[in-house]
């Protein structure tokens, strides 16, 4: 800052920006507010068809989006603008009395070029002047100079930087004024220049800051992207591969910190995350960086993969999609390579066994010797990274050492395949074995895959709940999960050999229960108008879901999840048929439809009730204790369920009764799931429903019970009760049943078909 522009210094402009910005902000903030209100309120609630249902609808709810960050960086830069400009007045005062005080001591202060000038007055008044005095002046001037270029300077990197976060459109970054904005930017410099040290070398001070530091900041967008500016796409691995180096001399923090390593993983992986959602130049160069150096090894020749070192460090955080699919592109070319050559994945990613190997992941799940178990854990929180990574090609059927054959017209020959990225993790790849920390067999790696699909087939992270925004599904999203179903119904033991994966599989089932209800549906006519789904549906085969379903029947978890998906799913429907009665058939009064529903929800409680009575057979009864606990324990999930409105998102015949997602207060959905879940006490009519998988026929009876209460909840709620549909909407659930058993027999090759147990004998 020149002394003579701090000196003579006009802040009428800088005024006058910050108050055009304070007028933008509070238009803005009216504009986001409408766009919510008005715009997306609108769009989401709409009768959406075909391309509409997918591409208008997030189009518009990504635009919508755009106003609310808009709104945030324009309340950022008059935050900052306003901020600054009071300091540099403040400084500007600090300047016009340091100069009135000189004065008044026959001190002269001037300007000289772009600096200035400070000696005793001329003549007699500065005779006595000493030059300590001057010195005096001269270094306050020069400190209010150097705290008015401080803050000068600052604010313009930190606005730059701010408006730079965002390639297309507006970053959600908020700064409630200049100091904290420089203070991350600082913050960040200081830390990356720790992680930049050798890791032998850094104290258990140093290690104690820089992880409760990025602990701290990790969120913070301007901190996040010059931390990983500073540190670079190498130094990142480096550090990483460095600090958990089994061969190292010595250890970081004297080896002291060690029991620490989880956290700082985590920090620094979702530090991380939050960079790449940068669009900068310097993050786009960072990201293009990082793609070249995991492709080599870290450390030299015999150094380790740097898809090995990365992928253990992307378990946490969103990470930018573009950069995701980049990465998985890359390292599933690598793989591929490898299976052409005849290599199992140990063999590909360098882990041979035996001698000191690093163990790059902390958590205790596994070691991190396979970099595709951190990288499905990445999808898992990425859904539409996931999507489009599974939905990609893995392998042409002509590429020149495809190994993959199959009988795929069923005339006993074999012949090369194309096979997706679902296709070869779900259904080819050997699994690299592994450990976790107490010496069992680790699952983490299809653990991980599970959660990615359930990710990529719902639009949302893995364990979350759908939104508004993510119930109506996207024609990618609805054939990848035909191609899960398809799989299983293919090869059961899929699912059934690694039943850890049911409870992703179930839960992503809850939400495709429009798409399983037309699968059992006989017939084309008036499907959708009877099983309602917004958006795109997955085109079920009968015997392909049938199978599918069994094989999660045979799995607590899978069997809960899909249980109160359906009861959910069907308690909606009685409840839309209610209220919206011409919607099926004119003047029918929604009878038709909801008897329907309910032939079909009995045929799906059917076939999950065989899966869970031959797990019983099997197993032995108390084996169903464990059928309860998965109950139990999705009592708060099934709960938060039942307000999504699976299926209701959109009203294919809009009129005063339909219902939407944001109207389902008065549903009997929670109700039915809380009589279900909740098993250690008893509901209003002193019974607790599916407590007793070991006995065929009370399934049947706790499936009619709850769908009587249920009509009857549905024509209270729509003013239009309806006795005629509540007498005989059991009787179309036994008909259901009924044909749940002639597809367990025609499906599932004559094994497993539900009968009368033990305990009936």
């Amino acid at each position: 800052m020149d002394f003579d522009t701090l000196l003579h210094g006009n802040f009428s402009k800088l005024d006058a920006a910050v108050t055009d910005w304070g007028t933008l902000v509070k238009n803005l903030k009216s504009l986001d507010t409408a766009a919510n209100e008005g715009l997306k309120a609108t769009a989401y609630g709409a009768d959406w068809r075909g391309v509409n249902s997918d591409v208008s609808r997030n189009f518009i709810g990504k635009t919508v989006g755009e106003f609310a960050d808009a709104h945030t960086q324009a309340e950022s830069i008059r935050n900052i603008l306003k901020d600054t400009a009071g300091e540099l007045r403040g400084f500007k005062g600090e300047l016009d009395e340091a100069i009135s005080t000189a004065q008044s001591r026959n001190i002269s202060v001037r300007p000289d070029g772009p600096g200035f000038l400070v000696r005793a007055a001329d003549g007699d008044a500065g005779k006595e002047v000493k030059q300590g005095d001057v010195d005096g002046v001269r270094d306050r001037i020069q400190g209010i100079l150097a705290k008015a270029t401080e803050s000068d300077s600052t604010a313009s990197r930190v606005l730059r930087a701010l408006v730079a976060q965002a390639e297309k459109g507006f970053g959600d970054a908020s700064y409630q004024d200049r100091d904290q904005a420089a203070n991350a930017v600082k913050k960040a410099e200081e830390l990356a220049a720790l992680a930049k040290k050798e890791p032998s070398k850094l104290t258990a001070e140093e290690f104690d800051r820089l992880n409760a530091g990025l602990a701290e900041y990790n969120k913070d967008d301007l901190f996040a992207s010059t931390f990983a500016q500073q540190l670079g796409a190498q130094g990142t691995l480096d550090f990483w591969a460095k600090l958990n180096d089994p061969n190292a001399r010595d250890y970081p923090a004297d080896g002291k910190r060690l029991d620490q390593y989880a956290e700082l993983q985590k920090n620094l992986g979702l530090t991380l995350a939050n960079a790449t959602q940068s669009g900068s130049p310097e993050m786009s160069v960072w990201k293009s960086d990082m793609l070249q150096a995991v492709d080599k090894p870290v450390g030299g020749l015999n150094g380790i993969s740097g898809y090995v070192v990365m992928s253990n460090l992307m378990r946490w955080g969103d990470y930018d999609d573009s950069f995701l699919n980049s990465y998985g592109t890359g390292m599933m070319a690598r793989e591929q390579e490898g299976i052409r050559n005849g290599q199992r994945p140990e063999q590909i990613w360098g882990y041979h066994g035996g001698g000191l190997w690093p163990h790059l992941n902390a958590t205790g799940t596994d070691f991190g010797f396979d970099p595709m178990t951190g990288y499905m854990k990445a999808l898992s929180n990425s859904p539409d990274a996931a999507t489009a990574f599974f939905n990609a090609e893995f392998i042409d059927k002509d590429a020149e050492g495809n190994p993959f054959k199959r009988d795929t017209d069923d005339d006993g020959k074999k012949g090369h395949v194309d096979l997706s990225n679902f296709q070869y993790l779900f259904e080819e790849r050997d699994w690299m074995r592994e450990e976790d920390s107490e010496g069992e067999q680790s699952i983490s790696g299809k653990n991980y895959l599970a959660a990615a699909l359930e990710a990529a087939t719902t639009g949302h992270p893995a364990g979350e709940l759908p939104t508004s925004a993510t119930v109506a599904h996207s024609p990618e999203q609805a054939s990848l999960y035909k191609n899960i179903v398809e799989s299983v119904s293919d090869n059961p033991d899929r699912l059934l050999k690694n039943g850890y994966m049911s409870d992703s599989f179930g839960q992503m089932t809850a939400e495709y229960m429009p798409d399983i209800n037309r699968a059992f549906s006989a017939g084309e006519k008036g499907e959708a108008d009877v099983f309602i789904a917004p958006g795109a549906t997955a085109d079920l085969d009968q015997g392909d879901a049938t199978r599918f379903l069994y094989a999660l029947g045979r799995n607590p978890e899978g069997y809960a999840a899909v249980t109160l998906g359906q009861h959910n799913y069907t308690s909606n429907l009685l409840e839309y048929h209610a209220a919206n009665p011409d919607a099926f058939i004119k003047d029918d009064k929604g009878v038709t439809a909801s008897l329907r529903s309910a032939e079909v929800m009995g045929e799906v409680q059917g076939i999950l009730g065989g899966g869970r009575a031959y797990e019983a057979e099997v197993q032995g009864a108390a084996h169903d204790a464990k059928y309860n606990g998965a109950l139990d324990a999705a009592s708060t999930w099934g709960g938060a369920l039942a307000g999504t409105g699976i299926g209701l998102l959109v009203a294919p015949t809009a009129g005063p009764g339909a219902i939407v997602a944001a109207d389902l207060a008065g549903t009997f959905a929670e109700v039915a799931i809380g009589s279900i879940t909740d098993g250690m006490r008893k509901d209003s009519t002193d019974d607790v429903l599916y407590r007793n998988g070991t006995k065929w026929d009370s399934t049947h009876d706790d499936t009619y019970r709850l769908l009587e209460r249920e009509a009857a909840a549905a024509g209270e709620a729509a003013k239009a009760p309806n006795p005629a549909l509540e007498r005989t909407i059991a009787a179309a659930a036994e008909r259901g049943f009924d044909h749940a058993t002639t597809n367990v027999k025609n499906h599932i090759d004559g094994e497993a078909i539900p009968r009368t147990l033990d305990s009936e004998k």
